[in-house]
């Protein structure tokens, strides 16, 4: 059992490592800039300081930011006083942010000079007052993040938070309707720390972190900022979109140890002309999240860069991946077992454990679990189910104890009366050497269910009614003959969030009329 104390506050953190003797451990590279705990502390103190000046303990702050040292000092700053931070997409329309701001009641907007249009018209009518700051810049008519800091005070006591106060919030990206408020509370980070990073990264104070999601994002924001700062190890910090010749590029000047990826992102590594050129020697551990990894990926990256890339499945909810093959046991396409400190078990429609190997809805606890979402009881209710979280996720266990995803609960294809797994059609299909990408959805043909796939060929390769055939041919000698996908249609792109998970609930909308071609 993992014990946090009664009075907690997260932003220690970073005084940890001062009291452990790492003060001087460099705990952000960005471009040119190298910032120490030390440093570090005192930027968030100073803006922690100039914060409580202005707000109220509890009140919520909208952070626009790119990945950039101004995110950690925002974000651990505002937990220091009590407030509460609300990281966001700053990528997102100016109608999203003003959700945010308006669903959160947020009190003051941290955002960077780039995307101070969009919080300005997101702040047009707004009815209560909410203070901009604006980082790596300036704009009329608000206050400058440099500002603060030059004003702070350097020594802040923690405000006295109970571990179970909220610390943040998380938007989820949500499949349908507005996102979801995911509220977390001071211990859920000590407990991934104690868990994940501790049992499966085995994280230490030599390593250096670089992770392709970005610290908005749940997974992001473990990967990049707490687990580092719980080890006092060095993370890198990248503004820009994530993208395979800069990744590759950073990877070469920064040297990380622990590189933290999504299958898209690997995928297109893979097809980058000349990414063998590169030297990733550095990193001891790839991993993987946000959807489920083709096990196609893991040999080609295995074969290519001569590591195996560790796949895990985590959700905003629990912050961080709760299930996880590990260095000493993994399974190419599996989503491992449970992480030390998570429990997870699949039920049946009425709630009943199946059978192993047979598929069902995955439930998992664990300390990390959101306290609720904001504004959504019913949902609340309908997903934390005791001390149990729905994830909404299609599983079965094998006999050497290993989960595999089928998908999301709502994108399992029933056809013939059979369950069908979007992702084993998937897979298949990108053994195929024509095929880059591929999603698979159902759709319904006069009243029956139908598999359709929408697929990416790589270059040079082009559609037709052959290959049509051919991929139908290929699927119907490696899956259950009912498996094989009766229509397919060639695509440039798929629709994805923005950790890469494929949409595929916009695939089967309206505009997706199947065409057998």
């Amino acid at each position: 059992m993992i014990t946090v104390p009664e009075r907690y506050n997260v932003s220690t953190l970073l005084d940890r490592n001062l009291e452990g003797g790492r003060g001087d451990n460099v705990a952000i590279l960005c471009g040119d800039e190298r910032i120490t705990y030390r440093e570090l502390l005192q930027r968030v103190n100073r803006f922690g300081s100039a914060l409580r000046a202005r707000l109220r303990r509890e009140d919520r702050v909208v952070l626009m930011l790119n990945d950039s040292p101004a995110f950690p000092t925002a974000f651990l700053g505002a937990i220091r006083v009590g407030c509460v931070p609300v990281p966001v997409n700053p990528l997102l329309k100016w109608e999203d942010h003003r959700y945010f701001i308006t669903d959160s009641y947020a009190r003051a907007v941290v955002v960077d000079q780039e995307h101070y249009e969009k919080a300005q018209r997101a702040l047009e009518g707004h009815s209560e007052g909410v203070e901009v700051i604006v980082a790596n810049g300036s704009a009329p008519g608000t206050t400058p993040l440099d500002e603060l800091l030059r004003s702070g005070q350097d020594e802040l006591s923690p405000a006295d938070t109970h571990r179970d106060d909220a610390a943040f919030f998380l938007y989820s990206s949500g499949s349908t309707g507005n996102p979801k408020g995911v509220v977390h509370l001071q211990h859920d980070v000590p407990y991934t720390c104690e868990t994940y990073a501790r049992e499966v990264l085995k994280i230490s104070d030599r390593d250096v972190t670089f992770s392709t999601a970005k610290l908005f994002h749940a997974y992001g924001l473990g990967n990049n900022l707490t687990f580092p700062y719980w080890a006092g190890a060095t993370s890198v910090l990248s503004p820009g979109r994530p993208a395979p010749q800069a990744l590759l590029e950073a990877i070469q000047r920064f040297k990380p140890t622990l590189f933290f990826g999504v299958p898209t992102l690997y995928n297109a590594i893979l097809n980058f002309p000349g990414a063998r050129t590169y030297d990733l020697s550095s990193i001891r551990l790839f991993i993987s999240a946000a959807e489920a990894l083709p096990p196609e990926i893991w040999r080609r990256w295995k074969e290519t860069f001569g590591l195996p890339i560790l796949d895990g499945i985590g959700t905003t909810e629990m912050m961080h991946i709760f299930m996880s093959n590990t260095a000493e046991a993994m399974k190419p396409g599996s989503s491992g077992k449970p992480v030390p400190g998570y429990e997870v078990r699949i039920l049946d429609d009425d709630g009943q454990p199946v059978k192993r190997g047979q598929a069902g809805h995955l439930l998992v606890r664990g300390d990390s679990a959101a306290a609720h979402y904001w504004h959504f009881h019913e949902k609340s209710k309908a997903t934390m189910v005791g001390d149990w979280m729905r994830t909404g996720d299609w599983y079965r266990q094998d006999a050497d104890g290993f989960y595999w995803c089928e998908g999301r609960s709502d994108d399992m294809m029933k056809v013939g009366g059979l369950w069908v797994s979007p992702v084993e059609v998937e897979n298949t299909l990108i053994e195929h050497p024509a095929v880059l990408e591929a999603a698979v959805v159902g759709v319904a043909i006069e009243g029956l269910n139908k598999i359709k796939a929408y697929v990416i060929l790589r270059e040079g390769k082009a559609g037709s009614a052959a290959l049509v055939e051919e991929l139908q041919q290929w699927c119907k000698g490696r899956l259950a003959r009912y498996e094989f996908p009766q229509f397919i249609e060639f695509v440039p792109d798929l629709p994805k969030t923005i950790t890469g998970k494929i949409q595929r609930f916009k695939l089967r909308g309206p505009q997706a009329a199947p065409s057998p071609r």
